[in-house]
């Protein structure tokens, strides 16, 4: 018999969160014949257009509007769920900041297992489901596995699966909006506090040179401006190299720092943990340049090469200049 899978879905402004269609994926490598529906949260005109573009990929969407979900509060969130969905329900919310915040509380209130930061799954044999964490940076893959008869909540992170861009479902929308109870909250909305744009935007950027801690000293980024100066690219980071000081805020790729949609994404000396590559949306080509071999950056770069940066960048440079 095949599962219900319920796909919770981020969006911001009206437009779904790149990992709305990463969610399709996960549930089929859950049950291939899952029955996979959208839940969408929200107020106004931009739920309207995320559940309308959501019925293309999704044969059914769930959607709860209600003025106090205009805006994140992940505790009204987890109320109008636990409202709605079967206590045996599958659940997947992506790992990211607000997914993080609900998920927890969320399997708690439906007294099922919760499995955070799953990067892929094995499948279930009768009621149990296997799935694939990384530990330690993404240095050790650990096999873990759980009982599902009543429910889990699964958090897969960003980037690990391929989205599902065939949109042909052809679904329908349906108004929960009635279901979900009360949604009184200890809680109340601020303000969103916009992450500062320096004098380069990389959230613009088409082609990004981002530097880690391999490029292990301050005076060493000069071969890093050389590079992306050949290239026509913009330079970014990882965390370590904000926290040094090295660049500014602004220039950080991560969870914690700027989310980035380029074409081409060069990650030299950069591991590939999940809060760097959390930051990093749309599919690019991404090149990773690092002396490690079993740094996860590889396991999702396009090309990879084990290289010392500071001995391969500026041979990369000279090569380009030449093919100009």
């Amino acid at each position: 018999m095949s599962r219900q899978v319920f796909a919770y879905i981020l969006h911001k402004e009206g437009t779904p969160d790149d990992t709305a269609l990463e969610l399709i994926t996960a549930a089929k490598k859950i049950d291939p014949d899952a029955s996979v529906i959208a839940v969408v949260t929200g107020s106004g005109d931009n739920l309207n257009t995320v559940c309308n573009e959501m019925t293309a990929s999704y044969s059914e969407v769930w959607k709860v509007d209600h003025a106090d979900l205009a805006y994140p509060n992940a505790e009204l969130v987890r109320k109008a769920l636990v409202g709605i969905l079967p206590k045996d329900a599958v659940v997947l919310v992506p790992h990211e900041h607000f997914g993080l915040d609900l998920s927890p509380g969320l399997s708690v209130k439906l007294d099922a297992p919760y499995l955070p930061d799953v990067v892929d799954f094995e499948g279930v044999e009768g009621d149990t489901l296997k799935v694939i964490r990384q530990e330690f940076s993404g240095m050790v893959s650990t096999h873990v596995q759980a009982d599902i008869s009543g429910g889990v909540v699964i958090t897969p992170r960003p980037g690990s699966f391929q989205p599902d861009e065939s949109k042909s479902a052809g679904g329908q929308a349906t108004d929960k909006s009635g279901e979900i109870g009360d949604l009184a909250s200890t809680r109340r909305y601020l303000e969103i506090v916009e992450a500062e744009v320096g004098e380069v935007d990389i959230t613009k950027s088409d082609v990004l040179v981002s530097v880690g801690r391999g490029i292990e000293d301050q005076d060493n980024l000069e071969i890093i401006e050389e590079l992306a100066e050949a290239m026509g690219a913009d330079i970014s980071c990882s965390r370590p190299i904000v926290d040094a000081k090295w660049l500014e805020k602004s220039r950080q790729v991560g969870t914690s720092g700027q989310t980035v949609k380029p074409k081409v994404y060069m990650a030299l000396g950069i591991s590939g943990s999940f809060q760097h590559m959390g930051g990093i949306k749309g599919s690019p080509f991404i090149v990773a340049v690092n002396k490690n071999p079993k740094a996860p950056i590889f396991q999702v770069a396009d090309v990879g090469v084990v290289a010392d940066i500071l001995e391969f960048v500026p041979e990369l440079t000279e090569g380009i200049a030449e093919e100009k």
